[in-house]
């Protein structure tokens, strides 16, 4: 099985531009109800991913939490720049393994372009749907 088989594309999922104001990212974020997001250039690369805690860092004081910090920043000044991700053409088997460390990661194609998102979540509904088919094949008569 293919991974854009599995994969939710990215039409469908929240993501930021690097140049966004911090404060659409925190509401992406929010509205959202995700952990965290990919963050693509403006010719849709992918370049990191942002979250809650990395906004809530950059605003934090020593005394109290300084939100006026957020429309001074840009999601490029905070991201994380280390993201988990797989080419479209790579192995599910691949997927699974980095998948054991991340909930998702970003599928790209081969020029960097963010295509999608591979969940665990479909990784295993996958592998449980595979295993019970194994099953009911094992216990049949021939």
């Amino acid at each position: 099985m293919k991974i854009t088989e599995l994969m939710i594309s990215s039409e469908k999922v929240a993501h930021v531009n690097m140049n966004n104001p911090l404060e659409h990212a925190m509401l992406v974020l929010i509205k959202s109800g995700y952990s965290a997001i990919p963050v693509v250039d403006t010719t849709f690369k992918l370049k990191g991913l942002i979250s809650m805690s990395l906004i809530l860092d950059s605003i934090l004081g020593i005394e109290r939490i300084e939100v006026e910090r957020l429309e001074n920043k840009v999601v490029e000044d905070v991201m994380n720049e280390e993201v988990p991700y797989i080419h479209e053409n790579e192995s599910l088997s691949k997927g699974m393994r980095l998948s054991i460390d991340y909930p998702f990661l970003c599928v790209v194609n081969d020029e960097g372009i963010f295509t999608g998102i591979l969940t665990r979540r479909a990784i295993l509904k996958h592998m449980n749907r595979y295993l019970h088919e194994m099953n009911r094949e094992s216990v049949r008569p021939t």
